[in-house]
């Protein structure tokens, strides 16, 4: 293989049959659970990264069912979002996401720089409850429960706010020599191409429990504000640098 096909055809590893492929990442009926609390302002500060600013003590945890996803199939994924403000408007940062797809966890780290790691985590109907969970190797660690269909949310309403909120990432891969980092990055993007096919809101409730390796407890649940359920069609948009860390000027310092 020549050099100048390397730089024509490379976009991931392997060469020879890429696990994060350039295409349209669509999902179809991506099924959501989000329970809304407040945890310590002090934990917030503590791991969310210039120079994203900490405005309240919002984290939204999410249990989230790909039930057909292209490129990945389908698969279960939970995880924190930190509420935030960048340049004086409104976003979300992507604190610790755990999921059962090893196709997915290679793309998103590699493509956006999502902070995923393997779990267990499910989505599903217990009798009147929708209920999630997440298990890292044979410990559980997370629960959420909600009422199933209370009451239903404007559909319109909760598609605007999916597609209208950037998200961050802080994206970052080590160096080869095992000492230096390569790339840290502060990553925007937005869902897009958003269907919202039902959404509904009633009580909700969510324990965390401590493990060393996945730790959510370290955002602990001070009081739980609402839960939603929401079924919608969404293309993961691709992202863009906001910041790099490792060229720009330090933002405490300006």
């Amino acid at each position: 293989m020549k050099i100048e096909d390397v730089r024509n055809n490379v976009f991931s590893m392997p060469i020879v049959s890429p696990t994060a492929i350039n295409i349209d990442y669509k999902f179809t009926d991506r099924e959501y659970f989000i329970i809304e609390y407040e945890t310590d302002m002090e934990a917030l500060q503590e791991f969310v990264p210039e120079p994203l600013k900490v405005v309240s003590p919002i984290v939204k945890f999410e249990f989230m069912k790909m039930h057909d996803s292209d490129g990945f199939g389908s698969f279960n994924e939970a995880g924190q979002l930190i509420e935030v403000e960048y340049e004086g408007q409104k976003a979300l940062y992507s604190h610790i996401m755990l999921l059962d797809n090893l196709h997915s966890i290679a793309a998103g780290r590699e493509i956006w720089g999502f902070p995923k790691k393997y779990a267990n985590p499910t989505l599903s109907v217990d009798s009147d409850t929708l209920l999630g969970t997440v298990k890292y190797n044979s410990v559980q660690i997370a629960y959420g429960t909600m009422g199933y269909k209370y009451k239903e949310l404007d559909k319109e309403e909760v598609r605007k706010s999916l597609v209208e909120t950037p998200n961050f990432l802080l994206k970052v891969i080590p160096h080869v020599n095992g000492k230096d980092t390569s790339i840290c990055r502060l990553v925007k993007y937005h869902l897009k191409d958003v269907t919202v096919k039902g959404a509904w809101t009633s009580p909700a409730d969510l324990q965390l429990f401590g493990h060393a390796l996945a730790p959510l407890h370290k955002l602990p649940v001070r009081k739980i504000i609402k839960g939603v359920h929401i079924i919608a069609d969404v293309t993961l948009g691709f992202g863009e640098v906001v910041f790099d860390y490792l060229a720009d000027v330090d933002p405490s310092k300006k």
